[in-house]
């Protein structure tokens, strides 16, 4: 895609969302889609090929969290992959102070290259299984926000992120259309780990009919020590 056609296409998406973005950050946005479709080639970083969709699809979607996070606050992104949410969020928000967790160290270093590449500051890959990464003390309960996409389900979700929150920090989950089953499943899990669903917030991505809902959940008190538990098994046997 022509870096004019990209320009264009970008700001007018971010522009629906109330979002301001300036030229130096859609200069950003267009090397890290380059990037990612380059590196794309050797390693799996996403099925999503399509310029089009990788503005709406990754990046959008990404920033649709935008609006939760407090002003130079900290945020983790578990589990991000090619770095969704958590660089999009970078790039436009350079407030933030945001730690990539992933378990996979080729992604890692992926990461690692859009981060020099881009000049971001104030943002480290860490290579972590998300269970590892919790009981860490230099991590635990540090966080203002915990996030992540296409993870898991609520219940195992809550368990690799609340451990990683302060009380009164929030964990965010970005979820697809159909949620209340799984919302139902989840509540003693969210609730045991020191939790409390705050909102849900319902959309659709901008210029598609892609459904999103947003968990938001505040913490309300201490994750008892026990989890997260070892690697495994919070996926096995959810709470």
């Amino acid at each position: 895609m022509e870096y004019n056609v990209f320009q264009e296409k970008l700001k007018k998406e971010c522009e629906k969302m109330q979002i301001d973005i300036k030229e130096n950050q859609i200069e950003k946005f267009y090397i890290y889609m380059n990037l990612l479709l380059e590196w794309n080639q050797k390693i799996n970083l996403t099925a999503i090929t399509d310029c089009d969709e990788i503005i709406i699809k990754h990046f959008i979607d990404s920033l649709t969290i935008c609006k939760y996070l407090k002003k130079d606050s900290s945020v983790v992104d578990v589990g991000t992959g090619a770095g969704f949410p958590g660089i999009p969020l970078k790039i436009i928000r350079e407030d933030l102070n945001i730690i990539l967790v992933d378990s996979l160290n080729k992604r890692i270093r992926f990461l690692e290259e859009i981060i020099e590449k881009l000049e971001l500051k104030k943002i480290k890959a860490i290579h972590s299984r998300a269970e590892e990464f919790g009981r860490n003390i230099k991590y635990r309960e540090k966080f203002d926000y915990a996030t992540s996409r296409a993870v898991a389900n609520l219940s195992i979700l809550s368990e690799y992120l609340m451990p990683l929150v302060k009380i009164k920090g929030k964990v965010i989950s970005m979820k697809g259309s159909t949620i209340d089953e799984e919302l139902e499943e989840s509540k003693k899990a969210i609730n045991v780990l020191g939790g409390k669903v705050l909102e849900i917030d319902e959309f659709n991505l901008p210029s598609s009919d892609i459904k999103r809902n947003v968990v938001i959940i505040e913490k309300i008190k201490n994750t008892p020590n026990k989890y997260p538990r070892k690697a495994g098994t919070p996926a096995k046997e959810p709470i």
